[in-house]
């Protein structure tokens, strides 16, 4: 049967504003996302006989009917109403719950590869409404562009290009719980938000939008998340901060030579995972 393998890339949140509670209990927020190079591997082959069959080779995400993958598999074969099944192989390379949007890029590539391999035409924006009763980042991922998100992640607007950036991720591998973290949060009543310009001509306006609301949260349960950030700010980076709930710190750089140097004297005599990647 026909087999497709497709990279599903990782994401920071340049800007995360959290604006207010929604009834619903999700939040709505207003944030600045971009795809970056480090990417989990998916393989997906047709099966002559119905089911969905999931492996991963971390031990931080789940095999079978509990891995978003699976669940994504099973919303578009109710679509198509197949009589075939699915295998699926992740080889992640993204860190688990790491705030890096690793578990909705499996999704969405999911969603976009069986779309391809069932043959069913569905549009990119058929996939974002399915992929969003999956998880709020999903639509981005297939949205596959630089995005201000806004709601709960799922209305989004093309942002300009923006300047190629060297990102340095660090994660310290302390588990952060992305619910804990929303219920502790402190909402604050930031009267006007800041307006965010209409062209980020520089690395440096980047930079300048830089800020996430839920740093107060995780933060202060976790120091070193504010010592990776000053690490980095001392080692040269333009710009450094927490993406999405955490616990990964990114740094931004101008050059790969600078952000490599970078991460390997921030990581020296740790075991955190670091790795240097690129904007997309």
């Amino acid at each position: 049967m026909e087999t497709l393998t497709l990279s599903a890339p990782a994401k920071i949140n340049y800007l995360l504003d959290v604006i207010g509670k929604r009834s619903d209990g999700y939040h709505d927020l207003r944030m600045i996302m971009q795809r970056v190079n480090l990417c989990d591997e998916i393989k997906l082959t047709l099966t002559n006989t119905s089911g969905i069959n999931v492996i991963c080779n971390s031990n931080g995400a789940p095999n079978g009917p509990n891995n978003i993958a699976w669940k994504a598999s099973r919303a578009l074969f109710d679509i198509a109403e197949s009589a075939y099944g699915v295998s699926i192989f992740i080889t992640k390379n993204i860190p688990v719950a790491a705030g890096l949007g690793g578990g909705s890029s499996d999704a969405a590539t999911v969603l976009m590869g069986l779309n391809e391999l069932l043959k069913l035409g569905l549009t990119d924006q058929q996939l974002m409404e399915t992929g969003r009763k999956l998880g709020a980042d999903v639509p981005f991922f297939i949205f596959k562009k630089t995005a201000l998100a806004e709601g709960i992640g799922e209305k989004l607007t093309h942002l300009p290009e923006m300047p190629k950036c060297w990102i340095v991720l660090i994660n310290p591998g302390v588990h952060v719980s992305t619910a804990w973290v929303y219920r502790s949060l402190q909402l604050t009543n930031k009267g006007e938000l800041n307006k965010l310009p209409k062209f980020f001509k520089s690395i440096e306006d980047i930079v300048a939008i830089m800020s996430n609301d839920l740093e107060s949260v995780t933060i202060q349960a976790f120091q070193v998340i504010a010592k990776i950030k000053k690490r980095l700010m001392d080692l040269g980076a333009l710009g450094s901060m927490m993406s999405g709930s955490g616990p990964t710190v990114f740094g931004v750089f101008k050059s790969f030579d600078a952000a490599e140097i970078a991460r390997l004297e921030a990581t020296k005599d740790t075991n955190w995972f670091s790795v240097t990647v690129e904007t997309l």
